[in-house]
């Protein structure tokens, strides 16, 4: 049979099939209709079971013998194409038998039994290549040439005792603690108390000042911070008042603190300055 598509030729044609549309190997007519080549349909699977018949009657007359694998093999394939046929003979339309309603469903369920057939077939066949090339091959079982051994260094070890004992020191003394330099650091520190006393002499003279107008003169950001936090300290003392009319707007404070006479101011923000000379005679004592 050539219809121009590509020819299949199997390992071992075995069983053949003289049909009306085929006339080859069995499995290469199991491979054209896994592969829609032909339609299980057109097959005459009752003329297949007779032709296995004839096959193996043939084979006990001639003294080769069948195997029971062989014929139980068959068997099943032959159960799954007649499923398969009768499933596709089903008419397509209403269907009211739920057991012609089952054949049906398991159509896709008996066309991968056969693909899996033939995937089990081929991987069978790549096995059995492999072993029969595998079996004229034989490992090579002997030790490492003396030539070659000794081209392999001697393991030397090149630290004696005492740089053992040198290293362990090393490792085991404890590391001092972490000190932390301040020498880039070039910002003055800045007194919140004396940041106060700017804060209470220019509301005593403005009455009412926009927190914006305090700051104004700030050299840097830690002045307007050191003012921001005297402004809490005197609020919290009761010697000023804030309002702000618009949300997010200017933050106006008024003095309400004595005219006069010092204001109390807190040194609760300021970081103490410790001189060298203290910390050298500190030192000193300690020791």
């Amino acid at each position: 049979m050539n219809n121009g598509d590509e020819v299949i030729t199997p390992e071992n044609p075995g069983f053949s099939v003289h049909l009306t549309n085929f006339d080859g190997p069995f499995d290469l007519l199991l491979q054209l209709i896994s592969r829609h080549k032909m339609d299980i349909t057109e097959v005459a699977l009752s003329a297949v079971t007779d032709e296995f018949i004839s096959f193996i009657r043939a084979l006990e007359i001639s003294g080769e013998g069948w195997r029971l694998d062989q014929a139980t093999e068959f068997l099943v394939i032959a159960a799954t194409l007649l499923d398969l046929k009768a499933a596709k003979l089903l008419p397509s339309g209403e269907i009211e038998d739920e057991e012609d309603l089952a054949l049906l469903e398991a159509r896709d369920l008996l066309f991968a039994r056969l693909l899996q057939y033939r995937a089990f077939k081929e991987i069978a066949a790549t096995f059995n290549q492999r072993i029969e090339a595998f079996d004229k091959t034989f490992a090579r079982v002997v030790s490492l040439d003396p030539a070659l051994a000794a081209l392999l260094p001697e393991v030397l070890i090149g630290v004696g005792p005492a740089r053992f004992a040198a290293i362990a020191e090393r490792v085991l003394t404890p590391k001092s603690a972490p000190i932390v330099a301040i020498e880039h650091l070039h910002s003055a520190l800045v007194s919140v108390s004396e940041e106060s006393k700017v804060v209470v002499e220019a509301l005593r003279k403005g009455r009412t000042l926009s927190f914006r107008s305090l700051i104004a003169d700030a050299s840097s950001t830690l002045v307007v911070v050191a003012r921001f936090l005297a402004l809490l300290d005197l609020y919290r003392q009761g010697a000023l008042r804030f309002n702000q009319v618009v949300a997010l707007g200017d933050l106006q404070i008024s003095w309400t603190g004595a005219e006069t006479g010092e204001i109390e101011t807190t040194d609760e923000f300021d970081i103490p300055v410790v001189l060298e000379d203290e910390t050298i005679e500190a030192k000193g004592i300690e020791e």
